[in-house]
């Protein structure tokens, strides 16, 4: 049985819904060599995206490699996880991953091992090693076999923030840049779930990946484009629901994309032939419980004082929070180390910073925080 609402995971076909423009420029700039960085905050589907216009990009000459190194957490775990990626995505049989990889990687004993996660036949272990591989060997590896095929690769690195949590981080930076810039046959689309750490690899003028490709910022799906597709998904299931509350959905966890998915599918699920009020609330309130373990998690590793400056922006204060009025209501520690505070809260996802000032970045979060915290 098709789902009507998925989220969780990335979403394709019938589930995809608009990002039209964003589409079509994220095409273009595979189809003609160009880096691309995605930013945006959690939840707003960048993975679905990236997958979205790796399925359209159909002609022989390209080839687009998805990896998601989210469990790599050491610069030899990278290329590994690169190495392997690269190779299993450039050929076709068991066999013919072994001789690529002997043939383009000196000094391994490829492995090949049946994978019980979904989707996936079999993995590659390659056992890269520091003394027996060079960095430049591996980060070469795609433009060397995109070279000798005679076709581009376009690299697409999920959860790329991880790069710049590696020990010496700013070194592996300086390797990774140095050797795909000169690179002609690939491109690279990077992108991750964490925004604070993403801008700060691409935005910071002092690290190496500044300017090193086109910065794509995802903004929210807007609710006109949502009511439609909400509408339609509850059709097909044989139930109805009415543009005012499928918008409600939508503005109820203010357009992020897998909540809207997520909350859609819980009013689905416990409404009868036809939403109600009374089921559009009930399905909220699931939505709630089933992310609150999560607040939860989050909240206990928070001190006094960041607790009290989130108790703050969700009271209303966005900025100025050593004046007065805001200091005598909620105790945020000597005046000092309130820059500190404001940073470390900001590190952790939890609160974002732009020119309005600070905001409680999850919207759902946002709600049970004022429940339960203050």
């Amino acid at each position: 049985m098709k789902r009507p609402f998925i989220y969780g995971m990335s979403v394709d076909g019938d589930n995809f819904t608009d990002r039209e423009l964003e589409t079509q420029r994220l095409k273009l700039n595979f189809e003609n060599g160009i880096n691309s960085i995605i930013i945006s905050p959690r939840r707003m589907g960048k993975t679905s995206l990236v997958k979205r216009v790796a399925e359209q990009i159909t002609e022989p000459q390209f080839k687009v490699i998805y990896m998601d190194i989210y469990k790599c957490r050491t610069e030899y775990d990278f290329y590994e996880k690169f190495a392997a990626s690269i190779i299993e995505s450039t050929a076709t049989k068991m066999d013919q991953m072994l001789e690529t990889a002997k043939e383009f990687i000196l000094s391994i004993t490829p492995k090949i091992s049946y994978n019980p996660e979904p989707n996936t036949a079999f993995s590659l272990s390659l056992g890269i090693t520091p003394k027996a591989n060079s960095p430049e060997e591996i980060l070469s590896l795609p433009e060397r076999i995109a070279q000798k095929r005679g076709i581009h690769i376009i690299v697409c690195i999920d959860e790329f923030q991880q790069i710049g949590e590696f020990p010496d981080s700013i070194t592996v930076q300086k390797r990774l840049r140095s050797v795909w810039q000169h690179q002609r046959n690939t491109s690279y689309c990077l992108f991750g779930s964490k925004k604070h750490l993403m801008s700060k690899l691409f935005y910071s003028r002092s690290l190496p990946f500044y300017q090193f490709g086109e910065m794509l910022f995802l903004k929210k799906i807007p609710t006109e484009k949502w009511v439609p597709f909400i509408v339609s998904r509850f059709a097909s299931v044989g139930k109805q629901i009415s543009e005012p509350l499928a918008a409600k959905i939508c503005t109820s966890v203010d357009n992020y994309s897998a909540y809207v998915q997520q909350l859609a599918w819980n009013v689905l699920a416990v409404s009868s032939d036809t939403v109600t009020e009374e089921s559009f609330l009930a399905g909220f309130e699931e939505t709630l419980a089933q992310v609150s373990p999560l607040f939860v998690e989050q909240t206990l590793q928070l001190t006094t004082y960041q607790l009290n400056f989130i108790r703050a922006i969700a009271a209303g204060y966005h900025k100025d929070f050593g004046k007065k009025e805001v200091t005598s209501q909620f105790n945020l520690g000597v005046r000092s180390n309130l820059e500190k505070l404001q940073k470390a809260i900001v590190e952790r996802e939890i609160v974002d910073y732009d020119e309005t000032g600070y905001s409680i970045t999850d919207p759902l979060f946002e709600i049970w925080f004022k429940r339960t915290m203050m």
